[in-house]
């Protein structure tokens, strides 16, 4: 006789069978004959009919364990690009998300105040050449008279006096025309990193004063993830320890990164240590923003992994249902390595890779029971 139980194996399912069974029994004894009599057959148990979805097969896999982390990606590198003068924006450069190298234009802003102190300076620094030009003149002519006896020393210490004082009027000429140069360099805002551009702040036509916000900028090849561990955790932390995570909108993909910096410090709240990951990030794939959960590897191994809820840890030792030439056979297991995050487990002893395991509910079914997987293949 062959019971089909569709989907996981159910208390209630378990109850009906061993009733069937126990009819079952009775009804080949009263056809066969008593229990006295000893021609009377045992009728063999019936065959049980189990979906794929109450199955599992030993395989060997990584398993990795550690504190579980989350956090939100940021750039590791970035930029707040702010006027260093004022006035109105006359034209802006690119838009958000384009790229751009160092010294790209971002934004100009008017000058025609600077452009004003620029040719005042330039016009200063003219005259006092030409007065230094005098005064060095001067300066010869009173040397050459002092020699003839014409003129005083004094006289000559007074035309080199007049040399250095034009000298110094010169000297301030000249830096003042350096600033209004900077200042008029200032208008025409430039990037100051390679990068993408995150956010623009200022359109064309906005007026602004020195430290106004115009653009932000960040290095995608680097991104950073900020996450928090137990304090309980703490002894797993260490610089340059792999974490492996996965982040939203990437299924079934993982990526890597490793401990850059540990705060010294502790939440004074929930106790636990801000830690800083540093995630290499080529083709520019993983994007700011985004919530990435994972763990920091403190043990990672090679072996056979089953799910957790393959594994009945009820008694004195864990064991496992496992299907074994056509029946069910009931094995004691050593466990190694549990992987919280995933529910899975290493089992070290009692299985193979290949061995076939009930699961959940189906685990309720008696060891010797005759099993079947509904997928047609008998167990083996």
């Amino acid at each position: 006789m062959i019971i089909g139980l569709s989907g996981p194996v159910r208390g209630g399912a378990l109850a009906a069978l061993a009733l069937a069974c126990g009819l079952g029994a009775a009804a080949c004894r009263g056809g066969a004959g008593t229990a006295e009599d000893p021609g009377t057959a045992v009728p063999p148990k019936p065959t049980l009919d189990v979906g794929p979805e109450n199955v599992v097969t030993v395989e060997s896999h990584e398993i990795r364990v550690g504190p579980v982390v989350s956090g939100e990606l940021r750039p590791a590198r970035e930029a707040t690009v702010r006027a260093e003068v004022g006035g109105q924006v006359l034209r802006i450069g690119p838009e958000e998300g384009q790229p751009v190298g160092v010294g790209t234009m971002l934004a100009q802003i008017e000058a025609l105040t600077l452009s004003d102190a620029v040719a005042s300076a330039q016009s200063a620094v003219r005259s006092a050449e030409q007065a230094l030009e005098v005064a060095r003149r001067e300066a010869q002519r009173a040397e050459t008279l002092v020699t003839a006896g014409a003129i005083a020393e004094r006289d000559v210490d007074l035309a080199r006096s007049s040399v250095t004082a034009a000298q110094a009027q010169l000297d301030a000429a000249r830096s003042r025309l350096v600033s209004s140069r900077a200042a008029l360099g200032d208008a025409t805002v430039r990037s100051p990193m390679n990068g993408i551009v995150s956010r623009r702040q200022v359109s064309s036509g906005d007026v602004v004063s020195p430290g106004s916000e115009l653009y932000t900028i960040i290095d995608p090849s680097s991104m950073q993830m900020e996450a928090r561990v137990p304090s309980g955790e703490i002894g797993a932390l260490r610089i340059g320890a792999p974490v492996v995570f996965e982040v939203r909108g990437y299924p079934g993909q993982t990526f890597e990164g490793q401990i850059e910096r540990i705060s010294p410090v502790a939440d004074p709240v929930t106790r636990q240590v801000p830690i800083f990951v540093d995630i290499p990030n080529a083709g520019a794939r993983l994007v700011a923003g985004l919530f990435a959960e994972g763990r920091v590897t403190r043990e990672v191994r090679q072996g056979l992994v089953v799910p957790e809820n393959a594994v009945n840890i009820a008694g004195a030792r864990p064991w496992v249902l496992r299907i074994a030439n056509g029946a069910t056979e009931r094995v004691e297991v050593k466990l190694g390595l549990r992987d919280e995050r995933t529910e899975r487990v290493e089992i070290l002893e009692g299985v193979g890779a290949g061995d076939r395991l009930l699961v959940g509910a189906a685990q309720g079914i008696g060891p010797g029971t005759p099993i079947r997987v509904r997928d047609g293949q008998p167990g083996e």
